[in-house]
Formats: structure tokens, C-alpha cells, sequence
């Protein structure tokens, strides 16, 4: 994992801060943000000022009555690659994807903040997108190129499953909660082959 605010253990580095959200952000993958909550636009400030990174998870449940947010265990490191104040008060970010995390323990600060001693999750080893699933290529590389450079910046990866399955996971038309489920997965392969049968069933590979 990347250099960020994020331990193992009590006595480690500080704590990594989490963002619940609706939303679920993949590795390599760029997620657009509104931030105008005090404790997130703190949390905004705070990781541009330090060059430091943040977590984001699936919101469990429902947060909309006040009630406390749960996050999901899996998540994934976010870095700020651009910020603009777009009005007083509301701060719009483009994050980008880097590793997943398992949350350890978490604690929530004075300002509603949660913070987080989490586990990085190994990356998958590269692996070549299999024959058999070979015609998800063509039709990724069609709705890359629909979606544009700002919402899929290079490089890009066809060759890669996990590259691969990650971009599909982003771009197709599933519930968050489905999303999380792939983004739990670590067989980069088993992603592809649910996706492909997804796709499969619609008639569109």
C-alpha cells in the first residue's frame, strides 16, 4: 500500500481515515466526489495538504435518517488527483483507486470521523484474460472509449483479467451491492467469468 495515514495496529502510524459512500471505487479506477460535509471537507483538506490518502467503503445500510454509518470491511485507498471549490462550502474531487484494504478496527472522532487500522490486500498476480472469455476485450474497449479519458484515464490494460474485470465493474448497470461483492472477490478470473455470464445472459457477448 502507498504511503497514507493508515496502521495495523494501535501503537502504528495514524489511523487511515475512512468516506462512506453509496459508491463503490475499484484499483485504478476514478470515482467523482461532492464533498461538503465540515468533517469531510476537513478530510479533503487534511490529505491535499499532506499528500495523503483516505479510504473509501460501501455504506451498510441506510444513513439517511442521521443514524450511524457502517462501512463495509473491504474498501479501497483513494488518492486526490484533482480538487475545485465549486462554490463556497462545496468542494468537487476526482479520486483515483489503489489498493483494496480489509478494515481491522475503526474508531469514530469528535467530528464524526471515522478512522481505521486496516490490512492491505494483496494484489492479484497478472493474469492474461482467458481464451474462453477473450470477446469481453472488444466490447470493454468499445465502452472505454464511449466513457472517454476523463472517466477512464490511461493507461489501459485490455491484456490484464484484473484490469479487465475491475473496468467492467464500474461501468456496468449492477446495484452497489453487487459491485461490492466483486470487489471483494480475489480471483481475477472468477470476476470475469460473472461478468461474462452477465453479459452472456443479456446477449451481448
Amino acid at each position: 500500500m502507498s504511503q497514507s495515514p493508515h496502521a495495523a495496529g494501535l501503537a502504528g502510524p495514524p489511523r487511515l481515515p475512512l468516506l462512506p459512500l453509496h459508491s463503490v471505487l475499484f484499483p485504478g479506477g476514478t470515482l467523482a466526489l461532492r464533498v461538503f460535509e465540515p468533517r469531510y471537507l476537513s478530510l479533503a483538506s487534511e490529505c491535499l495538504r499532506q499528500e495523503s490518502t483516505f479510504g473509501i467503503c460501501l455504506i451498510t445500510g441506510d444513513a439517511e435518517s442521521g443514524a450511524p454509518v457502517h462501512p463495509r470491511r473491504v474498501g479501497v485507498e483513494a488518492r486526490i488527483v484533482a480538487g475545485d471549490m465549486t462554490r463556497p462550502g462545496t468542494l468537487a474531487l476526482t479520486v483515483r483507486g489503489l489498493e483494496r484494504f480489509r478494515v481491522l478496527a475503526q474508531v469514530t472522532d469528535a467530528q464524526g470521523l471515522i478512522r481505521a487500522d486496516v490490512a492491505p490486500l494483496a494484489a492479484a498476480p497478472r493474469v492474461a484474460v482467458p481464451r474462453r472469455l477473450a470477446a469481453l476485450v472488444p466490447l470493454l474497449q468499445a465502452m472505454v472509449a464511449d466513457a472517454g479519458a476523463v472517466r477512464l484515464p490511461p493507461p489501459h490494460d485490455f491484456a490484464d483479467a484484473s484490469w479487465v474485470g475491475y473496468r467492467f465493474c464500474e461501468l456496468l448497470p449492477i446495484p452497489a451491492a453487487a459491485r461490492q461483492k466483486l470487489l471483494e472477490l480475489d480471483d481475477p478470473v472468477s470476476r470475469l467469468e460473472i461478468v461474462f455470464k452477465f453479459l452472456s445472459q443479456r446477449a451481448l457477448v
